[in-house]
Parts: structure tokens; sequence; C-alpha cells
């Protein structure tokens, strides 16, 4: 029994020292579990507009509040999500490839905080729709942008935007979700007014 607290002592410092050499590992961030709706369209088609397109049952179209909006400039805002995608059109007057190029200058815009930019060429002859679509990755403001044009009279562009702080992890689940929603909106758009619509 003398050698007791020896024995105790050692016991309690190979403990110590055995607890203390494995390193600590932290958990992996996680992020909040989205829900998200099952996909379904509505038909865009306004009366004062030159264009029609379908867009997502769960969104909702509000005319631009901006105090210099022209008039058929809207946002589709997806309420719950923080997300909204902003739309602009203009008439086209031998001016269209200032247009382009604007918006492929806003698009790369980007450039600073993208890790790629990806472009995407639609064109649909038929329905005189010709189209970019920008897939911008990496922490960004925007991460999804799109202009379509006829070549000749319209030009309308859009650019999808979240109210939060760009973190592509985080974001990544509802930027693949909405850019679905953007070629879905492209595939189905159509300018009226053409050949006799």
């Amino acid at each position: 029994m003398k050698n007791f607290p020896s024995y105790l002592f050692v016991i309690i410092s190979l403990t110590f020292t055995i607890s203390c050499n494995h390193t600590y590992t932290p958990k992996p961030r996680g992020y909040f579990r989205i829900d998200l709706p099952s996909k379904s369209y509505h038909l865009y088609n306004p009366d004062s507009c030159p264009y029609a397109f379908e867009y997502p049952a769960y969104a909702r179209i509000e005319k631009d509040p901006e105090i210099n909006a022209e008039p058929c400039w809207i946002n589709i805002s997806f309420p719950g999500y923080g997300a909204k995608l902003h739309i602009s059109y203009k008439n086209v007057n031998g001016n269209l490839s200032d247009f382009t190029e604007d918006s492929r200058a806003l698009a790369y815009k980007h450039t600073i905080k993208a890790e790629a930019i990806n472009e995407k060429i639609y064109s649909r002859p038929g329905q005189h729709v010709y189209g970019t679509l920008y897939d911008i990755k990496g922490n960004t403001a925007s991460a999804v942008q799109f202009f379509v044009t006829d070549s000749t009279k319209h030009f309308l562009r859009g650019a999808l935007y979240f109210n939060v702080e760009p973190n592509k992890d985080s974001l990544a689940p509802l930027i693949s979700f909405f850019r679905q929603d953007v070629i879905h909106m492209i595939e189905t758009f159509r300018w009226k007014n053409i050949n006799g619509e």
C-alpha cells in the first residue's frame, strides 16, 4: 500500500499522455437541408410585352420596382429561397452588338471571384430565338445569366441573384435547381408578333 500513490500517479499520467496524443478532428461544416418543390410551370404571356415563356409554379412574377425600370422589365422571385431572376427587355435598333457585348461584360464582371464561366449557345431559328447562357462557377453574386434575341428587333437579358452572402457550397443545390428553371425558360421562350403570331 505504500507504493499505491506512486502507482496511481503513474496511471493518471499515462492516461493524460495517451489521451493528449490524439489529434482533434473537427466535424465538417454542415448546411441546412433545403426542401425543394416539384417542377411544374405556368405560361407567362403579358399583353403589353413582345415575349412569352414558361416560369416555375413556385415563383412569383413582379414588375421591376427600380425607378429606371422600363415597361417590360420584371423580376421572377422565389419566395422562401432568397432568389430573384431579374429580367430586362430592350428594343433593338441596329445596336444588337452593344446589347450582346454588355451582357457578356456583365457576366464576365464576376471573373475576379469566378472559378470558371461556361457559355452555352441556344439557337432555334424556327422560333427566331438565339441566345447564350452564362454558367458562372464559384463564390459569385450571380451564378446564372443569359440573353435571348431574335437578332433584329428584340433583346431580353436575365440574371439570377441570391439575397445572401455568396457561398458556392451552401447555395449549390439551389443554383442547380433554379438553373434548370432558367434553361426551361429559354427552351420555352418565344417572341410574339413574329410571322403573324
